[in-house]
């Protein structure tokens, strides 16, 4: 096999297929709470309480819900090819891997996971809410979501570097580009694809194939596309 590199990159329109609602909407809310109430360090800092309650109901919420079509199509592309695809996401969300992808990298932290603000230790909670957790490695209470919020260091982010390094081919599904620059990954490489609901036409000519569809409805292509990239 070659050693070409394809990076996938997707966002909240993956997911929102299954019902998982995006993270950034156009009123600028996320389940009726603003972005800055439980997405910021302020917003964790004025009502700490009100952030940890609305992740547990995150996860109560993700339980609910299944792996979509697209989920598992990317699962699949990305298990045959694992030497040369590396899949990002900035979902928080656990359906990639529900849809059985073994190698993914969740730029903004994930939600059925915890952290220990004493010692950083991130540990499983599943779906369930995160009362009385304690940390199993220093046993200490002060426990918070594992999801990255504005005002604070993403550390995966260090995979974005690598994007820019080694990346052959870009693919972008179901995100904007107003949090992380994709239309600047693209720009870099020759071959990209981007798939998402609407047209911007500022951000979207940095890309080669462009689908403007759910991401159920173009995955098939999408994948096809990759799989010629990385057979020729």
């Amino acid at each position: 096999m070659n050693n070409k590199k394809v990076y996938i990159v997707s966002g909240a329109g993956l997911s929102a297929e299954s019902g998982i609602k995006t993270f950034r909407d156009s009123d600028g809310l996320w389940e009726n709470y603003s972005i800055e109430e439980v997405c910021s360090v302020g917003g964790f800092e004025r009502d700490r309480q009100k952030v940890l309650n609305f992740y547990n109901e995150r996860r109560a919420d993700v339980e609910k819900k299944e792996p979509n079509y697209a989920h598992k199509r990317l699962a699949k592309l990305a298990n045959a090819y694992p030497n040369n695809i590396v899949m990002l996401t900035q979902n928080v969300d656990d359906m990639l891997e529900r849809a059985g992808c073994q190698q993914l990298v969740h730029l903004h932290g994930t939600l059925t996971d915890l952290r220990c603000e004493d010692c950083g230790e991130v540990f499983p909670i599943g779906y369930k809410s995160q009362e009385g957790a304690v940390c199993p490695k220093c046993e200490a209470t002060n426990i918070r979501h594992n999801v990255v919020m504005f005002g604070e260091a993403a550390p995966e982010y260090m995979h974005l570097s690598n994007l820019y390094a080694d990346a052959d081919m870009v693919v972008v599904i179901g995100t904007s580009g107003q949090v992380i620059d994709t239309a600047s990954m693209a720009s870099r490489v020759k071959e990209s694809i981007l798939n998402n609901l609407d047209k911007d036409d500022y951000h979207d000519r940095a890309f080669k194939h462009k689908f403007y569809l759910p991401a159920t409805q173009a995955v098939d292509d999408v994948c096809a596309l990759i799989e010629e990239f990385l057979e020729d």
